[in-house]
């Protein structure tokens, strides 16, 4: 392939050449009409011997990318446009050269034609080069061919590897996510809060951390049990960032999220479970406080939670939401029924919301449940009683197992 360089400044892109500027007149001053498509002005096109060259110029309504390259057997010299629309164009009309056996144009692919040049004689590109007219919007891709040997011409001759024209296969794609209606096992990721360097809420001898993992990984083998596939965040004592947890829920394709905490308070006398859904407004300061403590915890690691999403995306973000918040709303009220019921043990506000970032996935129902206080003597015992923890587990399986039955029925009627 040639890249142009006789007439312009030249910027390759891939395989294509772009040629800029204005500098050779334009064959018109009047305005192009606009188009979709760029066409060829046959009237001040032309393709002629100069001397022993051939000279191709083609006056275009409009730039386009293009490339030009040479095949052998037969001879050809070959120019792709991305796109130039040839209907109406009869460019047999004005070849006036004897060193061209025929001609031919048309439709190569979507997005792409392509114009085909048979050569009587081996010939070499010289020059090329795409000339715009600032004024007018126009341009005219110039050309030159001069005499080459068999040799020469099978040497330089063949079609240059491009990132447009020279595409891999597709990569496979996972089906798009869709909401469970029952029909295959619901996947739950949950996510024990804190873990590595970041402790959690610590108090007599116990930390957050440790405590919320146990329960993660009872509660995991319990849903597993009722038939549903379970996702951790972490495993064991390890530091996963907020951003790292939300990644594993969506590579999980996972139907409901649901965070796993036991805090502590230095002020007042907290104690019971309560349930978070997002919401850009803390229910209260105590709600503020708590999603800047958990927020907080990616500072310890260095990271850097606010993220720049552009107007498109957020855009997206608000109609995902749209769909995932009253779904969230109905697994946490379920959550606080089946804790009230299984346990009793609830705070005295146990439906909250506050801008923890690790409920932020827009796809994703998401909750964030606060088992007990750390700083409370009677949830410390409750959040290391075996018994306690098996009746809150249970609680928690019963709520997931009637919220999903729900939703499973809500997804079929939209599918109808």
């Amino acid at each position: 392939m040639v890249i142009a360089r006789a007439f312009r400044t030249v910027v390759a892109l891939g395989a294509f050449t772009f040629a800029i500027g204005a500098a050779v007149p334009a064959a018109s001053s009047e305005p192009a009409q606009l188009t979709a498509l760029a066409r060829i002005d046959t009237e001040t096109s032309r393709i002629a011997d100069f001397g022993s060259d051939l000279q191709i110029e083609l006056a275009l309504s409009q730039p386009v990318p293009w490339r030009v390259f040479t095949l052998s057997d037969p001879r050809r010299l070959v120019v792709d446009f991305g796109e130039v629309d040839f209907t109406g164009s009869d460019l047999a009309g004005i070849v006036a050269s004897d060193g061209i056996e025929d001609l031919g144009h048309g439709r190569m692919r979507d997005g792409w034609s392509r114009l085909v040049v048979t050569l009587a004689e081996p010939m070499a590109i010289e020059t090329a080069g795409l000339v715009i007219t600032e004024s007018t919007g126009r341009a005219v891709l110039k050309l030159s061919l001069a005499p080459s040997t068999d040799k020469a011409f099978a040497a330089a001759a063949g079609a240059p590897e491009s990132g447009l024209f020279a595409l891999p296969e597709p990569a496979a794609m996972d089906a798009p996510l869709t909401r469970q209606t029952g029909d295959r096992p619901l996947r739950v990721v949950l996510d024990p809060g804190h873990g590595g360097i970041d402790p959690g809420a610590m108090s007599e001898g116990l930390t957050e951390a440790d405590v919320i993992l146990g329960i993660a990984h009872e509660l995991g083998d319990a849903l597993r049990a009722a038939g549903h596939e379970v996702t951790l965040t972490r495993e064991d004592d390890s530091f996963v960032s907020l951003e790292r947890r939300v990644s594993i829920a969506r590579a999980a394709r996972a139907d409901l999220f649901m965070s796993l905490h036991a805090d502590a308070l230095t002020e007042g006398r907290a104690s019971g479970a309560s349930v978070y859904t997002l919401s850009d407004r803390a229910s209260d300061v105590a709600s503020q406080k708590l999603a800047e403590r958990h927020d907080r915890s990616d500072l310890l690691a260095g990271l850097d939670l606010h993220s720049h999403d552009d107007e498109v995306a957020l855009v997206l973000m608000d109609l995902a939401r749209r769909d995932t918040a009253p779904r969230s709303d109905r697994l946490a009220a379920r959550l606080v029924d089946g804790l009230a019921s299984y346990t009793g043990d609830l705070h005295k506000r146990p439906r909250l919301q506050a801008g923890f970032s690790v409920l932020k996935a827009p796809d994703i129902p998401s909750v964030l449940v606060e088992l007990g206080f750390l700083s409370s003597a009677r949830d410390r015992a409750n959040l290391t009683d075996p018994e306690w923890r098996a009746q809150a587990v249970a609680g928690i399986v019963h709520a997931v197992d009637a919220w999903a039955a729900e939703d499973a029925v809500e997804a079929r009627g939209l599918r109808q």
